[in-house]
């Protein structure tokens, strides 16, 4: 064990500014440090809309929050905050902020840096008492539990979910099944036709909808186009669960069918059989993480492959995974594996999950 000479009940920091699904994939690593240092009190730095996913989480004492581009008042301010108040600062990204924020916070830092020989890297080597370069071609969460392993912390694998939500609003009627069908990217984004066969399907196999969106106009303009109020059954969320309420929601599911992003991760944490349908994106690199975490990598690319209760739907193309923003390499692009995966592959990973759900939550 690196010996870093840390107080008896340490001061720490954790700093993950990324979006949503990247801070729920921090918390094995929260929990994890919480665990190894008995009686530590941990604060961690998030942007401004991300804190939610640490809503309820046993493991956090404190929640500090920046914008994503801060002004020069809000930074000083919180770098008066953070000045020299732990004893550790760990930093789950190699950029300059999170570093940067690490330095000024802590008199010991532990934390993930470029590999060596890349523009700029030398500084962060330097800025950390134990710098960890992450294996680019394992899991996210593999490559923040990493960041435990010089300190001789045994790893917690679990996805620690937002707690204390209801959604008894939207579970009147069982059994159901839960779609997010509008990623915050369109390159990520199935097809209306896929949607709505899907949707035909699950009513068929005497399933109840609802389908979960927030708040944004856009995104709720989207779902209007793909079915009105009531339409097959479809109840919509419509922004008024939280994210303690949509675990709930989750946790009581028969199914939950989605893109990858935030909702997939957070679905397939709570336990609920889970059919994430990857595009441009790796599953190996990003997919869903089980309770338990994953006893194998998922494969970069497939037709279904299962773990636990997850299971991953691609189109595998040629091309697949690009790791590129779509076919025209663009937020709004689109993505020819995604416009061409045909309804009968995802139902058919449906059918598979819902005939092997009582084995799927014995898993949580």
């Amino acid at each position: 064990m690196t010996n870093l000479y840390l107080p008896e009940r340490p001061r720490i920091l954790v700093i993950t500014l990324r979006r949503l699904g990247d801070v729920l994939l921090t918390t094995p690593l929260i929990r994890t440090l919480k665990s190894g240092f008995p009686g530590s009190s941990v604060t961690a730095l998030v942007f401004r809309g991300t804190e939610g996913m640490l809503a309820g989480n046993p493991d956090v004492d404190e929640v500090l929050t920046t914008s994503l581009r801060p002004s020069p008042r809000e930074m000083t301010a919180l770098i008066r905050r953070l000045w020299r108040n732990y004893d550790l600062a760990v930093s789950t990204q190699a950029g300059d902020r999170p570093t940067f924020f690490a330095l000024m916070a802590a008199s010991r830092r532990v934390g993930l840096v470029p590999h060596a020989g890349r523009t700029g890297a030398w500084w962060k080597w330097h800025a950390h008492h134990i710098p960890v370069t992450a294996d680019p071609d394992c899991h996210r969460i593999t490559q923040l539990l990493g960041i435990a392993t010089p300190l001789g912390l045994e790893q917690a694998p679990d996805i620690v979910c937002p707690q204390g939500g209801t959604a008894e609003e939207f579970t009147r009627r069982t059994p159901y099944a839960v779609l997010h069908v509008s990623p915050f990217y369109s390159y990520k984004r199935w097809t209306d036709a896929g949607w709505r066969g899907l949707a035909r399907g699950l009513a068929e196999r005497g399933l109840a909808l609802v389908v979960t969106e927030g708040k944004d106009p856009a995104e709720q303009a989207y779902i209007d186009s793909l079915w009105a109020n009531g339409e097959a059954g479809v109840t919509r969320v419509r922004g008024r669960l939280d994210w303690p309420g949509l675990t709930a929601l989750l946790k009581g599911a028969a199914i939950y069918v989605g893109p990858d992003t935030s909702m997939t991760h957070l679905a397939a944490a709570s336990g609920c059989p889970t059919v994430a349908l990857y595009g441009p994106t790796s599953p190996r690199l990003i997919g869903p993480w089980p309770p338990g975490g994953l006893t194998e990598p998922w494969h970069p690319t497939g037709t279904i492959q299962r773990r636990a209760n997850v299971w991953v739907v691609q189109n595998p193309l040629p091309c697949l995974p690009c790791e590129k923003l779509g076919c025209e390499g663009h937020l709004e692009s689109y993505s020819r594996c995604l416009d061409e995966l045909p309804v009968r592959s995802v139902l058919k990973a449906v059918d598979e999950a819902l005939g092997r759900q009582a084995s799927c939550r014995r898993i949580s």
